[in-house]
């Protein structure tokens, strides 16, 4: 269902009309009684973001996750099958289909089984993992994000009619959670036409004010603040802290007569180019018909190389190619640079040659400033978002961090681990210990040694060290993980720059002297089924961030290197007195690891 906007001054919603698929009186009532029949299908964050914004016609004009047809247009063209560009597919898996069948109805639910929607399911279809991030995400490299995301999505997507019972529930900043219909009356009681957008997923940085006011004074309209709320890049700074210091910076810092600020619960793909796409038709439908588009887009950082997904500029190349078909004009960001002499911004295209700038970035401010516990000058930071964020970002030296040692069974993990901790310990951090075996015995009770069986497991101690790591904590995980996929997902969910991953690398043979149990010899007569290293694969990590030979070092050796790693990467600080001991070496980091100098907070001067 969709309803037509009354007389409005802004951009029609993307395909003419807005689409709702909220149910409201008897019809609602009716849903909620039928329910109670039908079999219900638990919903990922990620597909609650998307059913979300399906209800509330921020996808129009689509008004139900994908069919076949549409989805495979998408990955080929950027297009649904009707012509209208469309470049993200918006899809429901389902891992387990149990009593979900094609032509039957579904009630769709939250992770705590609150009924939200009803779907009768029209479409079963399978789909091709590789193929849908090679097109959508422009690489299988399992370091990004959405494609370590993908193997745990199940076999199956369906689709059909929706309707939408109970919008999800938010409880934090309800003023600020608004419909694409509530953010177009705000926008036409500004009274233009004209609507810029900005999408960020970080805490916004004084060049991020004067673009974002440069950019509404030059289509002489309204400015748009959209930050996202739902799922963002791993690691990002939380929501409630981004919610905090936009809404205080509108308060204090924008002309409430020409802005407005909403929050927006997308699950970002971090598809670079095609979501630049995506993010415009999404902007077009509450009111906007331009956006501002930066350098590195929607970007999920260096794949398991080093290098970056995507081009700094590729995002802006697609989006002026299909603009004129989306009716939403483009605002290429020119990186804009302070001037110290003359306490100002400026474009730094438009300088003169020899002037002396500063270049600012969100990094600078989270890895140079508040990582170090450095104050934000004024310059960089309005005063009252450094406090917040000075309030809710620890140094890099209190944040929490996840070791993950991986390697064939008895290949020396958990004694790397357990004179790890001791280390920490001396060093004033205090770790938790997640150890494979101890996992199995507890966590995991219940669990056999089918591939699923074992990608759960990991998974398991994955969102358990994500937990601790969010709460500022140390975790040190020991386990076996033969599987790259899975590893990777634990990474994402920790996120990437919190994660560790130190490769044990002891040739089999090794392992097999040191197997107390005699576990490789049961396995290699048979006696055992599905052993990891003799009838069950261990993948080998690509690139982990540290890999240790533990046949010509000591475990001591090996723990002081990761020690030597983590105090190069900052999380720890320089030992004290005592906590040195014999060098074990420098550490070479992994491609992606490397800490290189950044040209951002230097003085320069303009060529």
């Amino acid at each position: 269902m969709s309803f037509a906007t009354k007389h409005s001054l802004l951009v029609a919603p993307y395909g003419g009309n807005l689409v709702s698929l909220i149910a409201q009186g008897d019809e609602r009532d009716v849903l909620i009684g039928k329910a109670a029949t039908l079999p219900s299908l638990q919903l990922s964050p990620r597909s609650l973001c998307d059913l979300e914004l399906l209800a509330t016609g921020a996808f129009s004009p689509l008004d139900r996750f994908m069919g076949q047809a549409d989805y495979l247009r998408v990955l080929e063209d950027m297009r649904l099958a009707t012509g209208e560009v469309f470049p993200i597919p918006i899809t429901l898996p389902i891992v387990d289909v149990g009593e979900i069948q094609s032509g039957k109805e579904v009630a769709l639910r939250d992770s705590k089984n609150e009924l939200l929607a009803v779907m009768l399911v029209e479409e079963m279809y399978q789909w091709d993992r590789m193929q849908e991030a090679q097109r959508v995400c422009g690489t299988t490299d399992l370091r990004h994000p959405l494609v370590a995301e993908m193997s745990a999505w199940g076999p199956w997507y369906a689709s059909g009619p929706l309707r939408m019972i109970n919008l999800p529930k938010h409880y934090d900043f309800s003023a600020m959670r608004l419909t694409p219909a509530q953010v177009r009356e705000l926008l036409d009681d500004r009274g233009s036409q004209n609507v810029v957008a900005f999408q960020t997923r970080n805490p916004m940085h004084r060049v991020h004010e004067e673009l974002t006011k440069r950019a509404a004074a030059e289509i002489e309209g309204t400015l748009l603040l959209h930050p996202v709320v739902g799922l963002t890049r791993p690691g990002d700074v939380d929501h409630y802290t981004r919610a905090r210091t936009l809404r205080v910076m509108v308060d204090k810092y924008y002309d409430a007569r020409r802005t407005v600020l909403s929050l927006l619960p997308l699950a970002m793909r971090l598809a670079g180019p095609r979501e630049a796409l995506w993010h415009a038709i999404i902007r077009r439908n509450y009111g906007a018909n331009y956006l501002i588009i930066g350098r590195d887009h929607a970007s999920p950082g260096a794949d398991s190389t080093g290098k970056p997904f995507y081009e700094p500029y590729e995002a802006q190349e697609l989006f002026a190619r299909f603009a004129p078909m989306i009716g939403v004009k483009m605002l290429p960001y020119k990186e804009h640079v302070f001037l110290p002499d003359e306490n100002r911004y400026e474009a730094l295209d438009r300088l003169p040659q020899g002037k002396t700038y500063v270049a600012v970035s969100g990094s600078l401010v989270r890895d140079e400033y508040l990582a170090r516990g450095r104050r934000l000058p004024e310059w960089m930071t309005r005063p009252e978002v450094a406090a917040i964020l000075s309030e809710t970002a620890p140094v890099r030296g209190q944040q929490g961090f996840c070791v993950w040692f991986t390697g064939l069974p008895c290949a020396g993990k958990s004694t790397i681990a357990e004179v790890l901790t001791v280390m920490l310990m001396e060093r004033r951090r205090e770790a938790s210990v997640l150890d494979g075996d101890v996992v199995r015995t507890h966590l995991s009770k219940g669990l056999g040694f089918s591939r699923q069986d074992r990608v759960t497991n990991v998974l398991r101690i994955g969102f358990v060290a994500s937990e601790i790591v969010r709460h500022k904590g140390a975790v040190i995980c020991a386990a076996v993980s033969p599987y790259r996929e899975a590893r990777s997902q634990v990474r994402a969910m920790v996120g990437g720059d919190r994660f560790i991953l130190v490769f044990v690398d002891t040739p089999r043979e090794v392992c097999e002297q040191r197997d107390v149990k005699g576990l490789y010899a049961k396995a290699l007569r048979g006696e055992i089924k599905g052993f990891t290293g003799v009838d069950d694969p261990y993948e080998t990590p690509s690139a982990p961030d540290l890999r240790l030979n533990t046949v010509e070092c000591s475990p001591r050796d090996n723990a002081l290197r990761v020690i030597r790693y983590l105090e190069e990467l900052g999380i720890l600080g320089e030992p004290g007195e005592n906590g040195g001991g014999a060098s074990a070496g420098m550490v070479e980091p992994s491609p992606g690891r490397a800490n290189q100098s950044s040209e951002e907070g230097k003085v320069h001067s303009s060529q």
